[in-house]
């Protein structure tokens, strides 16, 4: 069986974590949570970074920070997990859903502002596969109409945008450390702040409302309960974790890039002779290869596909479904313009296995397979 998805581990979390334990320090801020966040504010020139318990708590603390009250609204896609919505649903906020661009699967930039409205308070973008959305475009909207900028980085870690690291371009920025994502501390996440005057605030929120940060580094003799805050703050063994492969992290982003580019290459005959689709990188962007995904004709033939695959011991999946078609979100959202490419593009997207050091000759045998399936059943 080739797994979608085998969690990395490159060989010193073990040692990393028996020493968060000799430590005497396995909860939050200790040595391995304060060495990832620093890692991450000067791999990616941020202002600051916070490791959080995941990427879903980095969202709810952006909504936090952001002031987000009930009656508000966000803007957002519908072709994202269910966090990226919760965190503002969360603070009773309406959601306002845009169509995507089909290229990238990425908000269409081009239709955010009909979407706007007086109650408009933030815009999210998520960057899907780690490509990232037109932020020149969505910053300019968001400063025309003095709105926040969120994003949804969590697939993005080591992506950038013109030079940019995606995550530091918005006014807060949401990473996900889960076991599915290119660096993993099994659940894990962090958050971006680049206004100097909210690192504050965000630490007081991450540590339960307490100023607590501010006493550990000696700067009050005491702590108290300051304002709002929950528990977000990530075990230091799981931190540890983390840390072994963010030393590491230019080596899995080349192993990943190399993975990516070999399945591009191998079945570009197949989109060229109108197969499939492949994935778009727009110019100026550059991705992390977090995933690897091909678009067929429709859902009846990714269906065929996936079972063919999986029949030969390939796991291969599909991705979200749209959240303004569920249940749930109808009753707490409004699409903003016709649905033209959320549910259709999102029902012929495949995901094929991507991880670090999969293997060679397991690409290929995904590879060959995928050609035999259309040399025969197409």
């Amino acid at each position: 069986m080739i797994d979608f998805n085998i969690p990395p581990s490159v060989g010193n979390e073990l040692i990393y974590i028996e020493k968060a334990i000799k430590n005497k320090k396995i909860s939050g801020d200790g040595e391995f949570t304060k060495a990832c966040n620093c890692w991450l504010k000067n791999k990616f020139n941020a202002q600051s970074a916070l490791l959080t318990t995941s990427c879903t708590h980095a969202l709810e603390m952006a909504a936090i920070l952001s002031d987000i009250k009930p009656g508000d609204e966000v803007i957002m896609p519908s072709y994202t997990f269910v966090s990226t919505a919760n965190a503002f649903v969360l603070r009773g906020a309406k959601i306002v859903f845009v169509d995507i661009r089909p290229d990238t699967m990425n908000i269409d930039e081009n239709l955010i502002e009909q979407a706007i409205t007086s109650k408009t308070k933030a815009i999210v973008v998520v960057h899907y596969a780690g490509v990232s959305c037109e932020m020149y475009t969505i910053a300019y909207i968001a400063k025309k109409h003095n709105l926040l900028l969120i994003e949804d980085a969590a697939q993005s870690v080591m992506s950038t945008y013109r030079g940019k690291a995606l995550g530091t371009i918005g006014d807060f920025g949401c990473y996900s450390f889960h076991e599915t994502k290119n660096y993993s501390m099994g659940e894990g996440g962090a958050i971006v702040v680049k206004d100097p005057e909210l690192t504050e605030k965000a630490e007081i929120i991450r540590e339960k409302g307490t100023n607590r940060s501010k006493f550990f580094r000696g700067q009050i003799d005491k702590y108290t309960w300051v304002d709002m805050g929950s528990s977000y703050l990530p075990s230091d063994i799981n931190a540890a974790y983390l840390l072994a492969q963010l030393e590491i992290a230019d080596e899995i982003n080349k192993n990943r890039i190399k993975i990516w580019n070999n399945y591009y290459s191998e079945l570009d005959n197949l989109s060229k002779n109108g197969y499939i689709d492949l994935p778009v990188v727009p110019e100026g962007c550059i991705h992390n290869a977090h995933m690897f995904y091909i678009k067929t004709k429709n859902l009846e033939e990714r269906s065929y596909l996936i079972s063919f695959l999986k029949n030969r011991g390939v796991q291969a999946v599909f991705h979200y479904i749209p959240l303004h078609i569920s249940d749930y979100g109808k009753s707490i959202s409004r699409f903003s313009g016709k649905d033209e490419f959320t549910t259709k593009e999102s029902e012929r997207l495949l995901r094929l296995p991507l991880y670090y050091k999969l293997s060679e000759s397991d690409q290929n045998m995904v590879i060959d397979l995928i050609k035999k399936f259309y040399k025969v059943y197409c």
